[in-house]
This record gives structure tokens, sequence and C-alpha cells, in this order.
């Protein structure tokens, strides 16, 4: 979930509340807060724990509120971990530390360190092209023994690897990357953590609905329906640029704004998305 923002760069409340009525009532039984689509790089510690806040009080019961804790400092994960877990948050996403690139070892010991702080499950989430740091597989076995890591949420794109950790742990894995969401359900994926869900839930759902029923081809029309729609949102610049104009396209939010080093979309930009959401029934 993006988080909605003032022109000043405040947080808008009012607008966040009404996007998580949105993305309840399309579809959606659990929403990711303080993601990277939530800007939690530029958010201070308490705005992330008013968002959870927020959101834990407007879904209401049966839908998860899992709470991103990632950082490149193990303390500051646990305490971004207990606060969370105070505030109300069912699950927890892990990312991996970014930027200083530790080891495997280091990683595993990490990814402890957050799971024991709280009794919360833990997704982590794998997404070396932002970090510098992949999981590998056999890190990923070692921290499927943890009991309360129970999910992987999957930007890395090693099908093939993940298969194999798949097979042989009991995680359970969610699409990362909205352009693959439909290969890794058929890999056995059991959802999608999604930036294009933003505007198109309805449309995941029916997609999880369909494989779930062994409808691989209504799947498949799915997906490429979404395709110029994905592509707006997630190749014209950053998702969280782009589904914030989006959800100003639709009168979700109210603004656009996002904070520096992030910059809104220039006209030319808004024209791709509208075209894109357009040519993908959305708008």
């Amino acid at each position: 979930m993006v988080s909605p923002m003032r022109p000043d760069g405040s947080l808008d409340l009012d607008s966040a509340r009404r996007l998580v009525a949105h993305l309840v009532d399309t579809g959606h039984d659990g929403i990711v807060v303080n993601g990277t689509t939530g800007e939690s790089a530029t958010l201070t510690d308490d705005e992330s724990i008013e968002m959870v806040r927020l959101v834990v009080e407007t879904v209401g019961d049966g839908v998860a509120v899992v709470a991103g804790v990632g950082s490149n400092a193990t303390a500051h994960s646990v305490e971004m971990a207990q606060r969370s877990r105070d505030a109300g948050a069912t699950g927890l996403l892990l990312v991996s530390p970014y930027y200083n690139k530790p080891t495997q070892a280091g990683l595993v010991a990490h990814c402890r360190a957050v799971a024991a702080t709280t009794e919360l499950p833990v997704m982590l989430y794998d997404i070396p092209g932002r970090t510098g740091i992949p999981f590998t597989s056999e890190t990923l076995r070692e921290l499927a023994q943890v009991p309360n890591i129970v999910a992987v949420k999957d930007a890395k794109g090693d099908p093939w690897g993940s298969t194999q950790v798949m097979a042989s742990t009991d995680l359970i894995y969610f699409s990362g990357d909205d352009a693959t969401t439909l290969p890794w359900l058929a890999l056995g994926a059991v959802g999608t953590v999604s930036v294009v869900g933003h505007v198109a839930g309805r449309e995941y759902a029916a997609m999880l609905a369909a494989v779930d029923r062994g409808d691989l081809a209504a799947a498949r029309d799915l997906h490429r329906r979404l395709v110029p729609a994905v592509n707006a949102i997630m190749s014209t610049s950053q998702g969280a640029i782009m589904a914030k104009a989006a959800l100003v396209e639709l009168g979700v939010i109210d603004h656009a704004t996002v904070r520096l080093p992030l910059v809104e979309s220039p006209p030319a930009h808004l024209e791709i998305l509208r075209s894109g959401l357009k040519e993908s029934d959305l708008l």
C-alpha cells in the first residue's frame, strides 16, 4: 500500500483511510504497510507506526495487516517489529539488509533476531535488485526452520531455485513482481504482494481464483488483459510514483505527492498511465 501524502509532504490520513476501504472492497485479503511502495525509506518511525495503526483500525476483522520492518540495522528492525506488533500488525515483512551487504550467515542472524522478537509470522522479502543481496536457497532452507518465518515475497526471479525451496520446505511463496504473478502462481505461489493491485484488485483476485480452480485459460486471459496497466505502472518510472498517480486518476486519493528523492510524474508519463489503464479496462 502506498502512503498517501498532502502537497506539503505530510501524511494524508483521510486519503489513507479511503484507500484502505478501496483495497478491501476490491478483493484484497491483506495489506502490506510500510513496504517499498509505501515509501518506507523516507517515512519516520513514528509515521510508519501511525500508518500501521490507521490500517489496523480501518480494515476490520479478517484482513491481514503486514508491516514492513526491514532495515540495514538489526536493532532498528527489532524495534520496529515490536512497535508494529504493539500497533496491531498481524504479520511482518522483512527485506534483506541493504547497502552494507552482509554475508549469508549475517543475513540468517539478522532474520533470526527479528523473528525472535515477536510471535508474529514473518514474510521474507527477496529483492536483490534493490538490496544488493539475495536470500540463497540454502539460507531460505535454514530460515524455514524458524517457526514463525513462514513466507517469501519473491522479486528475485529465480523460479527453478524457488521451486526447489518450495519442494523442500513449508515456506509459502507470494509473487513480488506484478509482471510474473501468473508464472509464480503456476509454480505454486499462493498469492501476490502487488503494486498494480492498487487499481486491479478484482482482476488479481479473479486470477488467483482461476488458478485455484484449475482454469489456466481464464487466468491467462486476465494476465494478458493487465499487460498495458502493468507496463504503465511498473515500467514507466517507479512503482510508488505511478501507483499514486493511478489512484488519483481513479479518485481514490487526493494527491500523488511523493517524497524526495522520488518526484511526481510529468505529463508525458501520466498520458502513458491513462492509456495503459484504459487498455486494461481499469479506467
